[in-house]
């Protein structure tokens, strides 16, 4: 998808600024997720509200509408999906949705992962599935930047622009209504790309006399309101920041104060890393599609074969800054190992979002192959990788 929306020109001319529409940009949209994989996924996992959920013109419909409850024989209670119902709810015209599939697919948590280590962000994917021209949505607008690809069928989206500047979750107001006429209107078909900036309203109905199914990958966002709280956070060492606020002082003295105050906020802001840092700080916290490593719960076996993946799209690994050996960091953890693993971990980020065994990673850094698993013990255990195979 990278590629698709212009992995170079995207971030600088359009990321943030205004949507973009690419048909056809995936060839075999049905690589992401098929009907059968949704069935599927609807069959095997007892999904609850808000986590599945139908929804129509805005308002969520009770669970009861489409499933039925389950008394287990440990007296616990829990809601099977009903297929009847829920046909006949999407045929009144709801709209299905589920959130965060791109942790229950693992073709989908691909191409999110992907798409976080290309934008250095957060990104959760849902899906939706409708039959009718009923909108589930009604006019809206998302408090982040979304990716939508349409897998099947077609839908209309009309796209009315923004009313508000970058818009919030936690805001100091609401956006002014939409205007009354869209900006335009585009009918995605199987294959189709469209980016959207958060803020901007839209509404999206199946009114072309098909089904719709389409995945939306939301992007969380990275903002000034985010980067000052984590600086009142690294200012803690700074006395000043630390100090009571002189409430009970003459103005002199708490004029004084603001000044001292204002002085350590803008020589952090003023300093040309800070937003290198705060990434990286960013990157390095980021805790997204964590998984265990069954049966290998002690050290990981010296098994060529084993398949080893990182779990976060976002890692790093930078020289050392004594200049003797790397220091990697993920998953809100940091190792400092010796020059010899750097091959490794640099060849670990280039595979993301795919795995490689244990004896290509040997091979690339020269170790051996109990060297390596002595290192991908230490990142299993800082929940950085997983491992797969190896069982038998």
């Amino acid at each position: 998808m990278a590629e698709r929306l212009g992995r170079d020109t995207f971030p600088a001319q359009v990321y943030h600024r205004h949507h973009l529409h690419v048909p056809g940009a995936i060839p075999a949209p049905g690589d992401l997720i098929t009907w059968d994989d949704l069935n599927n996924i609807l069959a095997t996992h007892r999904l609850d509200p808000p986590r599945l959920r139908l929804s129509a013109e805005g308002e969520m419909l009770p669970q009861y509408r489409y499933s039925a409850p389950v008394t287990t024989r440990r007296h616990t209670v829990w809601q099977r999906l009903h297929p009847a119902e829920l046909h006949e709810r999407l045929t009144e015209g709801a709209s299905l949705v589920i959130d965060a599939i791109d942790e229950l697919h693992p073709a989908v948590g691909r191409a999110a992962m992907e798409l976080e280590q290309w934008l250095r962000t957060g990104v959760q994917t849902n899906l939706y599935a409708s039959w009718t021209a009923r909108e589930g949505f009604g006019v809206h607008w998302d408090d982040h930047d979304v990716v939508v690809a349409q897998v099947d069928g077609s839908k209309r989206w009309k796209i009315y622009g923004p009313t508000r500047t970058a818009p919030m979750y936690k805001d100091t107001e609401e956006p002014e209504d939409p205007p009354e006429k869209p900006l335009t209107e585009i009918v995605m078909r199987p294959g189709d790309l469209l980016y959207l900036p958060r803020g901007w309203w839209h509404s999206v109905a199946a009114s072309e006399g098909e089904h719709s199914l389409h995945l939306t990958f939301g992007i969380q966002t990275t903002t000034g309101a985010q980067l000052v709280s984590w600086l009142s956070d690294e200012l803690r060492r700074k006395e000043v920041l630390r100090l009571d606020l002189p409430v009970f002082a003459p103005p002199e003295e708490q004029a004084d104060y603001l000044e001292r105050l204002k002085k350590e906020v803008v020589a952090a802001l003023e300093d040309p890393g800070v937003l290198a840092r705060y990434m990286g700080v960013r990157d390095a916290e980021d805790v997204t599609r964590m998984r265990p490593s069954l049966p290998h719960i002690g050290s990981v076996p010296a098994l060529p074969e084993l398949r080893v993946r990182l779990t976060t799209a976002r890692a790093l690994c930078e020289d050392a800054d004594d200049g003797d050996g790397v220091t990697f960091r993920a998953c809100g953890n940091e190792w400092d190992m010796a020059p010899a693993a750097g091959p490794l971990l640099r060849r670990l980020i280039s595979a993301v979002p795919d795995a490689v065994t244990l004896g290509e990673l040997a091979a690339t850094a020269q170790l051996s192959l109990d060297d390596a698993a002595g290192v991908i013990t230490e990142l299993v255990h800082g929940q950085a990788v997983a491992v797969e195979g190896g069982w038998a």
